[in-house]
């Protein structure tokens, strides 16, 4: 795991693009510690590169990338992953990506505080500073607990959450001696667990034999 400080050491600049939310984050991360940001309430396909343009940078001015690899909206992590894995093949540069949860935890520093996002199927994605990262049903929630502004919900919030800020611009200045970023090879969305499928057999269906 490295830090944003050691990052920026070694990387500047850093372009940073967290799409775990319903609003698009692009950052440009230079190495003296200042950053331009430009958000997008637009789908992440469009956001992000309408961010781009924006803050009037290329992709190929960049040294390194950073993403939020979730929890949040799979679809846009995926489509900044892909953003990424294409930038990277063109020109490899090395891809460091973050949880936004952990984000949201270690700018709070409270050990007793709970940070969850939507896992659908009535879980959460549940990260404190004790536990790390885990997945828990709606039931097992418990303690003070906060979730961030703009993400997606679809199960019923439990009745002690409440919504904090998210966003990178005022977040990150708080958590630069963090280690919160580790190296990813091949950038996609995190999930739990790999999918399982059920296995097809080409056979027909006869009732039950009496």
């Amino acid at each position: 795991m490295s830090s944003l400080r050691q990052l920026l050491a070694a990387h500047a600049p850093l372009l940073l693009l967290d799409t775990a939310s319903t609003h698009v984050q692009v950052g440009w991360l230079r190495a003296d510690g200042s950053s331009d940001w430009r958000k997008s309430s637009e789908e992440a396909g469009v956001g992000i590169f309408e961010s781009l343009e924006r803050l009037g940078v290329q992709s190929t001015e960049a040294e390194a990338f950073l993403y939020c690899e979730g929890p949040g909206s799979v679809l846009g992590i995926r489509t900044a992953a892909m953003a990424m894995r294409t930038w990277t093949a063109l020109r490899p540069r090395p891809v460091y990506g973050y949880f936004s949860l952990a984000l949201v935890a270690h700018q709070l520093r409270r050990p007793d505080l709970t940070v969850i996002a939507d896992a659908r199927r009535e879980a959460w994605h549940s990260f404190n500073l004790q536990r790390g990262l885990v997945r828990v049903p709606t039931a097992e929630l418990g303690g003070e607990l906060v979730t961030p502004e703009n993400f997606r919900a679809w199960s019923v919030p439990p009745p002690n959450v409440t919504a904090v800020p998210y966003s990178l611009d005022r977040l990150l200045p708080e958590l630069l001696d963090d280690d919160l970023f580790r190296t990813s090879a091949e950038p996609d969305a995190f999930l739990h667990e790999d999918p399982s499928y059920a296995k097809w057999t080409p056979q027909i269906h006869r009732a039950p034999e009496k």
